[in-house]
């Protein structure tokens, strides 16, 4: 079984190379700053562990402002680093306000890194929130209900007695009434060609029931 060949990788290579010299650049800040001995080599270490803490929220967790922010300061000072060696800043004569940021970096690097490593997940994220389910549509029409089977009643025999119910005396309608009565009633016989009914009869004439049913009897 034959080995793969050992192949270098320019990007990885090139990647090295970048890093060496932006690590210098902090260290060689860092140092004309008044960071001597071992703190000057610790500021490149904690700007680059920051940018690589930011970088990773962002691939595991997704976009948020808390990981770009950082990320951001971190990429800041890096490249601030890098330009400010570049003989644009005289590092014999560093300035106060200069100084005073590479002091501050300490515990800006650390509350920086506390954040992103125990703030929960998905805070603050800049990813949109999922839009709400659409409701389901209700069908327009509603099958109507099967009708349920009825039995038919079979008629209860009354039992006869020798007390049944007289009929109701007569209610005297006036003639004027009745004969307007059979216009009305011919007159439905006319249109229709069946006999007007009592319902219909008493709503044409507007008259209670009763004098309803005596009108009717008489036109019978």
């Amino acid at each position: 079984m034959t080995r793969p060949a050992f192949r270098v990788d320019a990007v990885l290579v090139q990647a090295v190379i970048a890093g060496a010299l932006s690590f210098a650049h902090l260290h060689d800040l860092a140092a004309a700053a008044g960071q001597t001995s071992w703190k000057a080599w610790a500021y490149p270490v904690s700007v680059d562990l920051l940018l690589v803490a930011a970088w990773r929220r962002l691939r595991t967790d997704g976009p948020s402002r808390l990981a770009w922010c950082w990320f951001f300061i971190a990429l800041v000072a890096s490249f601030g680093a890098n330009v400010a060696t570049a003989g644009l800043l005289d590092l014999d004569d560093v300035p106060d306000w200069l100084r005073i940021l590479v002091a501050a970096w300490p515990a800006l690097a650390f509350m920086g890194g506390t954040l992103l490593a125990h703030s929960p997940a998905g805070l603050d994220s800049a990813r949109p929130a999922p839009a709400a389910p659409a409701p389901k549509s209700v069908p327009d029409t509603v099958p109507a209900a099967e009708p349920e089977p009825h039995l038919a009643a079979e008629p209860v025999a009354l039992p006869e007695t020798d007390n049944a119910p007289e009929p109701p005396t007569a209610m005297p309608v006036p003639a004027a009434l009745v004969a307007h009565a059979r216009k009305v009633a011919d007159d439905h016989h006319t249109r229709t060609g069946t006999r007007i009914d009592r319902d219909t009869l008493r709503a044409r004439l507007g008259v209670p029931a009763p004098m309803a049913d005596a009108i009717a009897a008489q036109l019978a």
